[in-house]
């Protein structure tokens, strides 16, 4: 996997970051607070954040923000894999074309959607800082979203597809990492692999290639639940 792949895999596999933004109050210093956000297709960054955060009212100031993530649940910080995505943030016209990914992801926060003060930001990186352990840090400046592909189309009907035609490739996939689950969904597709809700915990699957459409997502499931069953 490429040292790209692996970063934007890393994005992916969190839900929650520190987002750091120029405070509005105090002339510019950093301002840093929890945000649950969503990778989209491309690996560009979704937040979904209410007008009356002082995080939005510093970043509708100045759009300059970071986001970094990391493993919440490994106690060993400084070895871990984490990332710092640098770019700009922008409002999104509507809510519609992201509502129901979102809430796949958080459907806690179903009631916010009731409210009129929270909408869609995105942020497309600039430049990324990937840690993936102890001594291996680097920078990516460019190159770090996926390109456009038909999968971001297909995604939708093609979940619907695997949940219903297709469960016992993802438990076989599960397995073979170790995980037997008594309850699974699969909630996401995108070009770097699969989301799944085990026994109520996020996990994800990576695909061994980038998967630019549906076909390729299924081959690579077919493969990779074979290479779990011998």
């Amino acid at each position: 996997m490429s040292h790209i792949r692996e970063a934007r895999c890393l994005l992916r596999a969190h839900r929650y970051g520190v987002l750091s933004t120029l405070s509005k109050r105090f002339d510019g210093h950093p301002f840093g607070s929890i945000a649950p956000y969503l990778s989209d297709h491309d690996g560009s960054v979704l937040l979904f954040i209410s007008g009356l955060a002082e995080h939005t009212k510093n970043l509708l100031q100045n759009p300059r923000v970071s986001l970094l993530t990391h493993d919440q649940n490994d106690p060993h910080i400084q070895t871990q894999g984490r990332l710092t995505v640098v770019g700009e943030a922008h409002p999104l016209d509507r809510r519609e074309p992201y509502e129901k990914r979102w809430l796949r992801h958080f459907p806690e926060n179903a009631p916010l959607f009731e409210l009129g003060d929270f909408s869609f930001f995105r942020i497309v990186p600039q430049a990324v800082r990937h840690v993936a352990g102890f001594g291996q840090a680097r920078w990516i400046n460019s190159n770090f979203c996926a390109a456009s592909s038909p999968l971001a189309l297909e995604a939708e009907n093609l979940l619907t597809r695997i949940n219903a035609e297709f469960p016992h490739l993802i438990k076989a996939c599960l397995q073979r990492q170790g995980m037997s689950p008594h309850h699974w969904q699969t909630i996401d597709i995108d070009c770097d692999g699969a989301t799944v809700m085990a026994d109520q915990k996020m996990l994800r699957l990576n695909f061994p290639t980038l998967a630019p459409d549906a076909q390729s997502v299924l081959g690579m499931l077919h493969r990779m639940a074979e290479t779990a069953i011998r």
